[in-house]
């Protein structure tokens, strides 16, 4: 795919996940090969007439045929695409950026924490660990909504529950009337979950506050700055490094991210201006 021109891209299905989250799955017009990417790459949508935005691959890496975004209607390209429609047509440019490292995660224990639509960036990294499962140790999956009718792939997240092989815990921030799970917020999970501190790589997405803290409470149970990544998808405009939007010193959110190690950038994290 050119890296400037957007292909284009039908939409096959439009999902509500929650009151103001989304999610539309995509099919190449042009090409018939399909869509390859990484848990943790972007793709930069363009919704003809209003402008482009740059959005985490939310679906599986293992399936080339369909693309797939979650986003929230938040700004203005994201609330147009909130009224999209089946068989409505995008541009897409991508897949931008440095992936989670699930390859150098291969042989260790996985702690996957995110907070409310930073779930959606992190879905590719437990359908690949799933699909791999052979190659990793204990994989941990701790989500924070902030009520139960926030929570994302709610079905998803029930099916992988049934598994043996991933131990997942749900949080909400406000319970409400039949809600018999955890109440409280996501870092309120790591002291007691399950794996070795040793032998872990940890992977973090959601509110900037929220993985603040959470790197905070990780590095309590033992965990390296360097075993704790995170994902900085802020200001990017061009996906490229070409517009500058997203430079710190001489590196580019968009082109050398948005996945960091925390030892990469402590010195950055929690600037506004990133």
């Amino acid at each position: 795919m050119q890296a400037m021109i957007p292909s284009s891209y039908r939409i096959q299905k439009f999902i509500k996940e929650t009151q103001d989250t989304f999610t539309i799955e995509l099919k190449s017009i042009e090409s018939k090969n399909g869509f390859t990417f990484e848990p943790g790459q972007f793709n930069m949508i363009y919704i003809y007439g209003i402008g482009e935005i740059p959005i985490s691959i939310s679906g599986d890496p293992n399936k080339s045929g369909i693309l797939t975004h979650t986003t929230r209607a938040v700004g203005i390209v994201t609330k147009e695409m909130a009224k999209l429609k089946k068989g409505d047509i995008v541009g897409i440019r991508g897949p931008f950026g440095r992936p989670w490292p699930v390859r150098e995660a291969v042989g260790n224990d996985i702690v996957i924490v995110a907070g409310g639509i930073g779930l959606a960036p992190l879905r590719p990294v437990i359908y690949h660990v799933l699909e791999n499962r052979e190659y990793y140790g204990r994989i941990i999956l701790l989500y924070g909504a902030r009520t139960p009718q926030d929570i994302l792939f709610r079905k998803e997240l029930e099916k992988f529950r049934s598994r043996l092989d991933i131990d997942i815990i749900v949080t909400v921030d406000r319970a409400i009337k039949g809600w018999t799970g955890n109440v409280g917020v996501v870092t309120t999970l790591i002291p007691r979950a399950p794996f070795d501190p040793i032998n872990t790589i940890a992977m973090i997405c959601g509110p900037e506050i929220m993985m603040r803290y959470t790197i905070i409470e990780l590095i309590k149970r033992g965990l390296g700055k360097d075993k704790i990544y995170v994902t900085m998808e802020r200001n990017m405009k061009c996906g490229i490094g070409f517009c500058g939007h997203c430079q710190y010193g001489t590196e580019f959110i968009c082109k050398d991210g948005p996945v960091f190690s925390y030892k990469e950038i402590e010195h950055l994290f929690g600037k506004r201006e990133l």
